[in-house]
């Protein structure tokens, strides 16, 4: 479905951060993330965090932002990507236009001295190369949810009704239990995202889920808490998983 893409170039060393490792974060939208920062940080102590976009060198000014959302489209048919634009909207992305705008993005976090750079998407993506490990939240959260739910059926929010049945057909694949999945759009104005979670989440619980995944980096910690209240439910949030794996890769690091 996609082209191979060559091994990245070794990145130069980058600058550093008063002798603090360094994590790259790559999303794939534009950066800085503002929302995630503060969910981030108190998971990454002594931890300098170098944040980059796969949208930085975009223009969604007046004048090109129609132009630029049509380039970055998905596919028909294709399952969407949503994800945040610096000025706190969004956008709908195929998977095609990302792939070597994500690799960019990794170098360039690289170059900042990143020891490892986590992509910010829960979506699946062909292999992005880098001088230094490259870690995809996908796998991440996946992995941690089979060891932590079992067989339990799980309910799944992720951000645009279009990837309903893409999502709930990936997770199938993994757990042994039931799967069901409902929209809720993180990227809202917040009184609105808040009330779309907590009704996808009592929908889910209310259809047997013992379990909830904010299935995207971009719901927020207070997200997992709307969505625990409304459903009586544990809640596991792709975006805390990701980053505590990543955590660890960076305090491996000599």
């Amino acid at each position: 479905m996609f082209p191979n893409q060559p091994p990245a170039p070794a990145a130069p060393a980058g600058p550093p951060s008063a002798g603090r490792p360094a994590l790259g974060l790559v999303t794939i939208g534009q950066a800085p993330r503002s929302d995630l920062r503060p969910d981030a940080e108190p998971l990454l102590p002594g931890v300098h965090l170098v944040e980059h976009g796969a949208l930085d060198e975009d223009d969604f000014t007046h004048g090109t932002e129609a132009a630029t959302r049509r380039e970055l489209a998905p596919e028909p048919g294709e399952a969407p990507l949503v994800s945040r634009l610096r000025d706190g909207g969004s956008v709908v992305l195929g998977h095609r236009p990302l792939i070597l705008r994500m690799q960019r993005a990794v170098a360039r976090a690289e170059a900042e001295g990143a020891v490892a750079t986590l992509l910010l998407c829960t979506g699946r993506f062909p292999a992005i190369h880098g001088a230094r490990p490259v870690l995809f939240a996908e796998p991440l959260v996946q992995r941690a949810v089979t060891a932590i739910v079992g067989d339990a059926p799980v309910g799944l929010v992720c951000p645009h009704p279009d990837q309903v049945a893409d999502v709930t057909r990936r997770w199938t694949e993994l757990l042994p239990g039931s799967v069901t999945a409902a929209g809720a759009d993180p990227y809202a104005p917040a009184e609105e995202a808040h009330r779309q979670i907590a009704e996808a989440a009592r929908e889910l619980a209310d259809g047997g889920a013992a379990w909830l995944v904010l299935d995207c980096i971009g719901y927020t910690e207070q997200m997992r808490r709307t969505a625990a209240r409304a459903a009586g439910r544990p809640v596991l949030l792709a975006r805390s998983l990701a980053v505590r794996a990543a955590a660890e890769v960076v305090a491996a690091h000599p």
